[in-house]
This record gives C-alpha cells, structure tokens and sequence, in this order.
C-alpha cells in the first residue's frame, strides 16, 4: 500500500505552503488546504515511516467531529473533497493550544509522578494515581512551536505575555470546556472515555474559530470505560484507544525526543500494527465503517480532487 510520506503540490493561486509534522498546508489569499499525510509523529519528532491511511483516518475523523460541534464554536472546515484534504478558512491562528484534561494520564502523569503538583498553573491534589479522574476538567495549555517541542505554560504566563487577550482567552476557555464536555457525550454512547486533548483556535474579522483537527488519535486519548473502574481498582493500565501506545513502545526502546537519542527502528509488522489500531480508533468513535481510499495512485488523487475543488 502506497502510503504518503509528503506531497509537493504547486496548486493555481497559491500563496505558500507549510509542512508540519503530519499535515502538508497549501495557503490562499483566503482559505487553506490541509493535507493528511502519512506521517507520525510522536515527543514532537516525525518518525521515519509513515503509517498507511493514517492520514484519511485523522482527516475523517477531524470532519467527523468539527461537524458535530459546530453549533458550540464556529469552525474552519469549508469541504473535504478527498479522503486525506480539508479546505478550510484562513484564520490567523492563536499561538497557544488548549489543552483539556479529565484524567490524569500520559505528561501529565509522567509530570506528577515526578514530584510536580501544580502544571500549568493548576494545583492537583496529592494522593492520586495514574489515570485517575481529575475533580474537574483543567486547562493545561502550551505554546504552539513551529519546530522542537511545544512547551507547556501557565494562564497568567499567557496573559502576562500578551501571547493572548484576556478577553479571547476567557472565550478560549470556555470553548475548550464546552467542547471537552460534547466529546465527552459523545465517546460516552461509544463506550468510551475522553482522557484529555488538545484545541487549535484562530481568529478571523474579530470571530474566533475552532481550526485544525478535533477529538482525533493524534489529539486525544480515549478508554474503554466498560473496564476503567477495574483496571484502576486493580492498579492495571487501562485499555486505551491512542497513539499513546506508539509513544509507550519508543519509550521502552529507550526514545523520549531527547538530543542524542536514535528513533528505534519500526519493522512493517510495527507499522502495519499502528496502522491497524487507527483504524479501530476511527471506527469505535464514530460508528461508522471506514472505507479505505485508493491507494494505488493516492498523491495524483488528491491533485484532482483539490483541483476539481479550486475550479468548482
């Protein structure tokens, strides 16, 4: 299967193009196109195989979601005219991601356990264990970099900054929660649980939006909650629904993003794995059966269906 490690289009009326860790974005004087490519990418690095149709599984289900929660915050997305394209409105983007939080898992955790009780300017209680429920939804967020890590920041460090007004941030605050909770409902009727994930905002004719991807794979982490309380009673790891599990099997070959470390290598059954499990990731959260692109020529499909659409 071909999979699409990276695609270089020069599409008519394009104005520049960006490639981010998995998508490819083409920008017009209005609107941008947001290719999914193959890539994965995890402790901010791009590994150096790309995962076959993991790129339709993060755009479909991004589509799937933005439209589910149009109706809480306005939205970017325009029309998806190919598996792996969203064509959406150019939003001059907020330089922080909000990140929501009902459980206590992945950095979070990873921070926690190493002795901080306060992350991001939230305090959290002693006593808790990895994946236990929070009292409460926090907002973790961090600055959105271009290259290396994101990093993580506080509300008042935002403000005090000026990286964000005060009055777009309380809108981004109470978006993100009012979003946390529909995605919440809705992995609740999947038998799922919404652990945490993350939020992109931009702004556009003083109208916030919400852009980019939305409750996908490599936004979120899910659980299965007909097991949660079990497996937390019993001190078991929880069944997750994730590409926690990718960042989990390079942290036990010994890679965490750190200068000086080598990507371990990823065998074809690794990757044929990874790819198998977002698929089941697009399925439980949706409910819908996914049906995979033609593959035999993916990088000239997507030119004519972006095409068709700039013309359309």
């Amino acid at each position: 299967m071909n999979a699409i490690q990276e695609t270089n289009f020069q599409f008519p009326g394009q104005t520049a193009f960006y490639r981010g860790k998995v998508r490819d974005v083409y920008s017009f004087p209005d609107k941008l196109i947001m290719i999914a490519s193959d890539r994965i990418s995890a402790f901010d690095v791009v590994l150096p195989r790309p995962i076959p149709l993991k790129g339709q599984v993060l755009n479909q289900t991004a589509e799937y979601f933005l439209r589910a929660t149009a109706d809480i915050v306005p939205n970017w997305l325009l029309s998806v005219p190919d598996p792996n394209v969203s064509i959406g409105l150019r939003c001059d983007p907020f330089a922080v991601e909000m990140v929501v939080r009902g459980y206590l898992a992945g950095h979070a955790w990873r921070e926690y356990r190493a002795g901080k009780r306060t992350l991001c300017g939230v305090s959290l209680p002693d006593g808790l264990r990895e994946n236990d429920r929070l009292p409460e939804p926090i907002i973790t967020p961090s600055t959105k970099a271009h290259e290396g890590h994101d990093e993580d920041i506080s509300r008042e460090e935002i403000l005090r900054q000026g990286i964000v007004s005060e009055s777009d941030y309380v809108q981004l605050e109470r978006y993100a929660l009012a979003l946390f909770g529909r995605g919440t409902e809705m992995a609740a009727r999947r038998g799922l649980i919404l652990v945490d994930t993350k939020y992109e905002f931009g702004k556009l004719d003083d109208t916030v939006y919400l852009i980019d991807e939305v409750h996908t794979p490599d936004s979120s982490r899910y659980f299965y909650a007909d097991v949660y309380d079990e497996n937390q009673r019993g001190g078991q790891p929880q069944k997750q629904l994730s590409k926690e599990f990718v960042r989990e099997w390079l942290i036990t070959n010994g890679f965490q993003g750190k200068t000086g470390q080598t990507v371990p290598v990823m065998s074809d059954e690794w990757v044929h794995q990874i790819s198998k499990r977002y698929i089941e990731l697009f399925e439980t959260v949706t409910g819908q059966s996914f049906q995979p692109a033609d593959a035999a020529d993916p990088l000239s499909r997507i030119e004519t269906n972006v095409l068709q659409a700039l013309n359309a």
